[in-house]
């Protein structure tokens, strides 16, 4: 496997692991869809739009060229949930048949109800080797070298470790397991149940509501993931508990500052900002998928009616309070 990495998507979060996988000693091509940003990226050496004031790390070269992407053995695909199967289809001539590609999406993708995981089959091949990138992580953090630990998945064990021993630096450390889906519901569905919480916020119900609509949100997530096979401890880690807590407690998390505005009163389309949320995108996904397997998620049902325009905000939360009571663990 060659040495070097190359990352699909010039935004925060890929400039970011761009820059710690050239801290690892890696050498690192940085891939823009926009040829002029490219350009701008390459000569300033800093991404002014979505991480400014961090300087890009001298080993990374930022391109447009897909061909540029051939000489890498690990290739981490950064790109938004929904687009991911375009961007892949478009750039799969251009990878080495051999490298190993990185999911740094957390999403299940709309109209096929697909983790991403899927999607990449679909698009690659079965026998490519696939790997997922989940975890508590913003990108501001990882890209001015503040200590971040995330979890890295592939259903080969030894290619998770060995994916993982390249991409781990001096601040970044990956662990990692083969319970894909574990990984990859953790992260989808934190986004869904982050936004509740930053409703509660934005609502201004108080501390005390937020953390017991967090605790109920993962016990949702917790039910959903064992019934398509995921092991509780993987949710119970970094790419589950971890990153919900994270996303679910910071107006750093594009989903909670999401949530909170529409907490305000705002709309859907006034809270997104012009910003993507993924779990805005995942929530109808998650909700279907869960009612197919007669999973019970209130929290994500809530969310999901408020994104669609179908519930309000004081409707969703007259409803769940109006739950009947049951055991904690149910």
């Amino acid at each position: 496997m060659s040495d070097e990495v190359a990352v699909i998507g010039g935004g925060a979060w890929g400039t970011a692991l761009a820059n710690a996988a050239a801290v690892a000693g890696r050498p690192v091509t940085l891939w823009l869809r926009d040829g002029e940003a490219a350009v701008r990226l390459q000569e300033t050496r800093e991404n002014a739009r979505y991480l400014p004031g961090v300087p890009l790390h001298d080993r990374i070269r930022a391109t447009a060229d897909a061909r540029a992407l051939g000489g890498a053995g690990i290739v981490l695909a950064v790109v938004p949930a929904q687009t991911l199967r375009g961007v892949l289809a478009g750039l799969a001539p251009a990878l080495d048949p051999g490298a190993a590609v990185v999911l740094c999406a957390k999403g299940i993708e709309r109209g096929s109800d697909a983790f991403m995981s899927a999607v990449a089959a679909e698009v690659l091949g079965d026998g490519a080797a696939v790997a997922v990138l989940s975890g508590p992580s913003f990108a501001a953090d990882v890209a001015r070298g503040l200590p971040t630990a995330v979890t890295l998945a592939a259903r080969d064990a030894a290619l998770a470790a060995r994916l993982s021993g390249s991409l781990s630096g001096p601040t970044l450390r990956l662990y990692h397991t083969d319970d894909v889906r574990g990984v990859e519901i953790g992260g989808a569905g934190k986004n869904v149940l982050a936004i509740a919480s930053g409703i509660v916020a934005g609502r201004g119900l108080g501390e005390s509501a937020r953390a017991a609509l967090i605790a109920r949100a993962f016990a949702e997530l917790m039910r959903f993931a064992r019934s398509f096979g995921a092991r509780p401890e993987t949710l119970m880690g970094l790419s589950g508990l971890g990153d919900l807590v994270l996303t679910a407690s910071s107006s750093q998390s594009r989903n909670f500052a999401f949530g909170e505005r529409l907490g305000r009163g705002a709309s859907p389309q006034e809270a997104s900002g012009g910003k993507l949320a993924e779990g805005a995108f995942t929530a109808a996904a998650l909700v279907g998928l869960a009612r197919r397997n007669g999973i019970e998620m209130p929290v994500a049902e809530a969310v999901a009616g408020i994104v669609a325009g179908s519930a309000s905000v004081d409707q969703v939360v007259a409803a769940l309070l109006a739950r009947p009571l049951r055991g904690e663990a149910e």
